[in-house]
């Protein structure tokens, strides 16, 4: 099957097994930690239940952080020159290429019936959590919770035993997929702070106003 994108002047037809690793802005050029998830990602659900995982990443204004990243921008910047001198590896030496291949073209593994059961449970119980929340907020969550999401945790389960030569996917293969999964996608589900307070018509009209006037993340 295939997968018709059109958005942002990009029109085109993929296979269904490409992977995709995509990076978006917020509209307004920068997360506003006030407006919901549906507001900031500003995509289609029908486009967002494609993707396995979805991180939120936000530019902290943090002194250790800001540090780290501008060191390693300048290291990068200073040793430019002598990384290009440098001769490429040998097709040989690059064995983490050679082991990824050989991971995929031996070894297929399979959910156990104890897995299996794990993430029927917390899939249930995920579902069951983003109904109470969009009951008591009025609104659908912005990435919706579908059997997609089930399938993309089966994957990466799968995913976590190919990498130790496993045929068989277990119950911690199960719970380190669901970690990473209630990390990304979860945390994009539940996050703005609109989703946890019920506004009056007045607060509102309040926020509305006092956004007007203030800038993002003010």
């Amino acid at each position: 099957q295939t997968i018709s994108i059109a958005k942002a002047g990009i029109t085109t037809v993929l296979n269904s097994r490409t992977s995709v690793l995509a990076a978006a802005n917020p509209p307004s050029g920068r997360y506003d930690d006030l407006k919901t998830a549906q507001d900031n990602i500003d995509l289609q659900t029908t486009i967002l239940s494609r993707f396995d995982l979805i991180f939120i990443v936000k530019d902290v204004r943090m002194f250790s952080q800001d540090k780290n990243i501008a060191s390693h921008i300048i290291k990068l910047h200073t040793s430019a020159d002598s990384t290009m001198s440098e001769s490429r590896p040998a097709k040989q030496d690059n064995w983490m290429k050679r082991y990824i291949h050989y991971c995929r073209s031996t070894c297929h593994p399979r959910l156990s019936e104890s897995a299996a059961s794990v993430l029927q449970e917390n899939y249930v119980k995920i579902r069951q959590d983003m109904r109470k929340q969009a009951n008591e907020t009025g609104e659908a969550a912005a990435i919706p919770i579908t059997v997609r999401q089930l399938e993309a945790v089966v994957r990466l389960s799968e995913s976590l035993a190919r990498m130790r030569l496993s045929q068989l996917a277990n119950e911690n293969h199960v719970s380190e997929a669901l970690r990473l999964f209630n990390n990304s996608t979860m945390d994009a589900a539940r996050s703005g702070i609109n989703q946890h307070i019920n506004l009056s018509p007045e607060m509102a009209q309040a926020e509305t106003q006092i956004k007007r006037r203030m800038g993002i993340g003010s």
